[in-house]
């Protein structure tokens, strides 16, 4: 019988762990975010983030630009929010209306201390060198549930579907540097059928609704639905959780799976470095 992860429940328990560590630290904390132009799943996790913080005494501050602002205008505003001392961590929401480079510069914009997200340089590449001060949110949310559900990932065939700067390359570095056998495929990859069928466990952050069906999974999969999406005012995620329900073995569903935890996570890390670096 398939096991649903409850990641609302997990962050839950998170949080309350968390305001107990602001509470005994004493510390004063704010989070910033920035985020341009109107998208329907960023909105529902900036509310979500906002909720979050006001749960365990975290200030939340929204810096809104619209759609239209310019390349140099939105890294001003950037770089100014980022030196604004009350902000404790500062957060660029995704999507922008930019090509990845130009995100990518953003990105540096932010002081590693402030950069929560694990996006820019510094702390990214500390990353990836195996650094465990600072992870990506989304990457310390899968770790998570796999301990609490004791989802074992050694000797497993890794499908991570999607490279984006948020789930699918945090994750299958996380996973190549873990040594697990991992394939990341994209929208170019030709035998994507095929790899899925093959895999043990699935990671998909693809944001293209109900994308993998019952079809193309085998018998007692674990699938981790990542990729929130927006139809008709409705949340889907990538996995089609009607058609998977008789087959796979463990489901992270949207909604209510890694996103509630992978925030638990974001503000896991502004408090670990307004703590760490002293």
């Amino acid at each position: 019988m398939i096991k649903i992860l409850d990641g609302r429940k997990a962050a839950e328990k998170d949080l309350n762990n968390l305001k107990k560590k602001i509470e005994v630290k004493k510390l004063k904390l704010n989070l910033a975010i920035i985020s341009v132009g109107e998208n329907k799943v960023s909105e529902i996790y900036l509310r979500k983030k906002k909720l979050a913080c006001e749960k365990i005494g975290i200030g939340f501050k929204l810096y809104h630009f619209p759609r239209r602002i310019g390349q140099k205008e939105l890294g001003a505003k950037i770089k100014r929010i980022s030196k604004n001392k009350a902000n404790s961590g500062v957060v660029i929401q995704l999507p922008l209306p930019f090509d990845n480079p130009i995100v990518n510069q953003f990105f540096d914009l932010i002081p590693f201390k402030k950069d929560i997200d694990c996006l820019g340089a510094t702390n990214f590449n500390s990353f990836c060198k195996g650094d465990k001060r600072i992870t990506p949110p989304v990457v310390m949310a899968i770790k998570k549930f796999f301990k609490i559900y004791k989802i074992k990932i050694k000797d497993k065939n890794v499908v991570v579907v999607g490279t984006g700067r948020l789930v699918g390359l945090p994750v299958s570095l996380w996973l190549a540097n873990e040594k697990i056998n991992v394939i990341t495929v994209n929208k170019s990859t030709r035998n994507i059928i095929d790899l899925l069928k093959k895999a043990d466990i699935i990671i998909s952050g693809a944001g293209k609704a109900n994308l993998i069906n019952g079809s193309m999974i085998k018998n007692k999969v674990v699938l981790i639905d990542i990729g929130a999406s927006i139809e008709k005012g409705k949340a889907f995620g990538d996995i089609e959780t009607s058609t998977v329900l008789e087959k796979a073995s463990f489901l992270a569903p949207i909604p209510g799976g890694v996103g509630p935890l992978t925030i638990a996570c974001l503000l896991e890390n502004l408090i670990t470095l307004n703590s760490s670096f002293d």
